[in-house]
């Protein structure tokens, strides 16, 4: 049973481990990283999800018990964190929030996506892509309106702000067209799906290699404490949380209840960096935080696949 997790989890942190080598040795600039994170971001990822879910049976979509367990466990993991954060790690309005989505905000787009999809196939794809839909439409616009709420020089950026990150992320606006597509029984030309196809195909790699790309210049600087305990709110707290939730509370079935943890369980993603560099706030932690999951997800990630007998 551990060498069929060895099996899944290897290749996939090989294809991250192939993109630090070729960062660390310089084949790649320093702005490759963000470059090729931008065409997952933009362009793969989207049409991977547009045309897989224009195929899809609504109603698929939304499974509510799914989203209970995905969600809830999110959502008691950043409430327990950030409070937490408050009573042991005081610090600002924004400090707090970004505290709050680093304990809880996975790697859905580069790593949890290509793991599912390797590991259940197509049939993985829908709830693969609930992860990442609910992560950077829900969770993502909360830090993003306490720091507006923070900065308090405008009152209309903390309802702006939010809803302009909703409106321009790629991975929804992908999500409704598929599924407007699927709900009015439009035939994707023969030659747009190809299209799609062909580069939803550079999803998996490009998103692991460029996930590799960003280690190299990843930093374990930080506050020691604070980091040491995001690491375990990420690894081990929330997947608890969300494991209790889909297998006892709202006991999905099948391959659910694996994808719903295993979501859980990933490393913290590399947007909330992105985010706390735009709002100059818990840089150092975040990107410690990014490292430090990453490189000890191997192990625990193996460890729950052998839990989870898969």
């Amino acid at each position: 049973m551990g060498a069929v997790a060895l099996s899944v989890v290897l290749p996939l942190f090989g294809i991250m481990v192939i993109g630090y080598v070729a960062g660390r040795f310089r084949l790649f600039n320093d702005a490759a990283s963000a470059v090729l994170s931008r065409f997952v971001f933009v362009v793969a990822m989207p049409a991977l999800i547009f045309i897989s879910l224009s195929r899809v049976p609504v109603e698929k979509f939304f499974d509510w018990a799914f989203l209970g367990a995905l969600g809830g466990g999110m959502l008691a993991t950043l409430c327990i964190s950030m409070l937490v954060a408050r009573v042991i790690f005081p610090d600002s309005l924004t400090a707090l929030g970004l505290h709050g989505l680093t304990a809880m905000f996975s790697s859905t787009g580069y790593i949890g996506l290509p793991l599912i999809l390797i590991m259940f196939g197509d049939a993985a794809l829908v709830p693969g892509i609930l992860g990442a839909v609910i992560t950077g439409t829900v969770f993502f616009p909360i830090a993003i309106a306490l720091a507006e709420v923070d900065k308090g020089d405008d009152a209309r950026g903390v309802f702006l702000s939010p809803l302009i990150a909703i409106i321009k992320n790629p991975i929804l606006l992908a999500t409704v067209a598929g599924l407007t597509v699927s709900a009015l029984d439009i035939a994707v030309p023969a030659s747009i799906a190809k299209l799609c196809e062909l580069l939803g195909g550079a999803y998996i790699p490009c998103a692991l290699f460029s996930a590799g790309l960003f280690m190299v210049g990843g930093s374990v600087k930080g506050e020691a404490r604070e980091v040491g305990w995001l690491v375990f709110a990420k690894l081990v707290l929330h997947p608890i949380i969300t494991w209790w939730l889909a297998y006892y509370v709202f006991e999905l079935e099948g391959i659910l209840p694996v994808i719903a943890v295993l979501q859980a369980a990933l490393p913290c993603g590399v947007p909330v960096f992105v985010l706390a560099q735009q709002y100059a706030t818990f840089v150092a932690r975040s990107n410690a935080v990014i490292v430090l999951s990453t490189v000890l997800s191997i192990f625990t990630l193996s460890a729950l696949l052998i839990f989870l007998e898969i």
